[in-house]
C-alpha cells in the first residue's frame, strides 16, 4: 500500500512504471473508499440487489392474469415478444463480456475464446438437461399410469361372477382386448395432456434460471462499479434498471399463461421462478462489491448467455410445434411483430441504464 493524498469524487489515473520503462495504469473516474465487508455494506448491497433484480421481476409477473385471458393470436405475440426479450438479453450479456475482457482481463487469458467456449458448452449442457428432465417426468407418468391401470384390472377380475368355462374364456378375451384398447388410448391422451402441461413449465423454469444467471452477472457489474468508483448510483440509474428488468417477469409468465393447472398452484410456481430470476442479483452485488473478479464475471455472463439462447431455442421450437394451423403459421404477423417489439422494448429501456 502506497500512501497518497486524494479527494473523494475526483478522477485519478494510477500507474506503476517498472525499471525497464514499462508502465501499467488504471483510470478511476470517481475516487471512493473501497467497500469493507461489514453488516452495513452487506445490507446496502442486498437492498440494491432487491431494487434492481427482485422487485422488477416480481412486477413483471403481474402480466399473468392479462395474458391468461387473451386470444391465441395475441398469445403468440407475447410468446414471440418473450423470445425477442431473451435474444436481446443474450446479446447484451456477450457485449458485456467483450467489454470486461477488453478493459479488465489480461490478453494471456484469451477472454473472447473463453466466452465462446463457455457459452456453447452452457447451451449444449442445459439443452440436454432440460430434455432429459422432461423425458424422465414423462416416463414416470407412464409408469404411474400403467400401475394404476393394472390395479384397476386386478380388482375387476376379483369381482367377476362365476360363469361357464366357455363363456368366461370368451368374455375374458373380449374384455382384455377392450381394456388394452381403451387403456392405450387413455394413456396416450393423458401423456399428451401431461406433456402439454410439462413443456411450458420447463421452458419457464429455464427462462428463470437463464435470467437469474444474467442478473448475477449484472449484480457483479454493479458491485464492481461501486468498488472501483466508476458509477454514481443515482435514483435515475435505479429507475433505469427497474424499467429494464421489469420485462424479464413477462418472459417468465408468457409460456405458462395458458396452462390448465389451478391458478393458486401457478401463482406459487411463478413466485418461485421470480425469486430464482431475481435473487442472484443480490449474490452478484455481494461478490462484485467485496471481491470483484473479471474472470468470474466473464464465466458467469457467458453461462447466462448460453442458458438464454438455449431457452430461446426451446421456446421457438415449442411455438412452432403448437401452432394450430401448422408449421407455416410460426412466422405469422403476430410472431414477427412480437419478436421485433421485444427487441425494441429491451433496447429502449436499456437506454435509461
Amino acid at each position: 500500500m502506497i500512501p497518497f493524498p486524494w479527494i473523494p469524487g475526483t478522477p485519478y489515473e494510477i500507474g506503476i512504471t517498472t525499471s525497464d520503462g514499462t508502465r501499467f495504469s488504471k483510470s478511476v473516474e470517481a475516487a471512493a473508499l473501497a467497500p469493507s465487508p461489514d453488516a452495513n455494506q452487506a445490507l446496502l448491497f442486498t437492498s440494491l440487489g432487491v431494487y434492481v433484480g427482485v422487485i422488477p421481476v416480481m412486477i413483471g409477473l403481474m402480466w399473468y392474469p392479462y395474458i391468461r385471458r387473451i386470444s391465441i393470436g395475441k398469445y403468440s405475440f407475447f410468446l414471440s415478444l418473450t423470445a425477442g426479450l431473451l435474444v436481446f438479453l443474450g446479446i447484451d450479456a456477450l457485449l458485456e463480456v467483450n467489454e470486461i475482457v477488453n478493459q479488465n482481463l489480461a490478453a494471456v487469458f484469451n477472454g473472447q475464446a473463453l466466452s465462446v467456449v463457455v457459452t456453447i458448452s452452457s447451451f449444449i449442457v442445459l439443452l440436454y438437461t432440460s430434455e432429459r428432465l422432461t423425458q424422465r417426468a414423462i416416463e414416470k407418468a407412464v409408469l404411474n399410469k400403467n400401475h394404476s391401470l393394472a390395479s384397476t384390472s386386478s380388482i375387476e377380475e376379483l369381482g367377476k361372477s362365476e360363469k361357464s368355462s366357455t363363456e368366461r374364456q370368451e368374455g375374458e378375451i373380449y374384455n382384455k382386448s377392450a381394456k388394452v384398447s381403451s387403456s392405450t388410448q387413455e394413456v396416450q391422451i393423458q401423456l399428451q395432456r401431461y406433456q402439454q402441461l410439462l413443456k411450458p413449465l420447463t421452458i419457464s423454469m429455464m427462462i428463470a434460471i437463464g435470467i437469474g444467471l444474467h442478473n448475477f452477472g449484472e449484480g457483479l457489474a454493479i458491485g464492481a462499479a461501486m468498488l472501483l468508483g466508476e458509477v454514481a448510483l443515482s435514483t435515475f440509474l435505479i429507475v433505469g434498471f427497474t424499467l429494464h428488468n421489469t420485462t424479464e417477469g413477462l418472459a417468465i409468465v408468457a409460456p405458462i399463461a395458458k396452462s390448465e393447472r389451478s391458478r393458486r398452484m401457478m401463482i406459487r410456481r411463478l413466485v418461485t421462478m421470480g425469486l430464482i430470476a431475481g435473487v442472484p442479483t443480490i449474490a452478484g452485488t455481494w461478490i462484485g462489491g467485496f471481491l470483484y473478479s473479471p474472470m468470474a464475471a466473464v464465466i458467469f455472463l457467458s453461462v447466462g448467455a448460453g442458458a438464454i439462447f438455449q431457452v430461446v431455442y426451446s421456446l421457438i421450437s415449442w411455438i412452432s410445434h403448437h401452432q394450430k394451423s401448422g408449421p407455416s403459421s410460426s412466422l405469422s404477423g403476430h410472431v414477427i411483430a412480437g419478436f421485433i417489439t421485444g427487441l425494441l422494448i429491451m433496447y429502449l429501456t436499456g437506454l435509461l441504464v
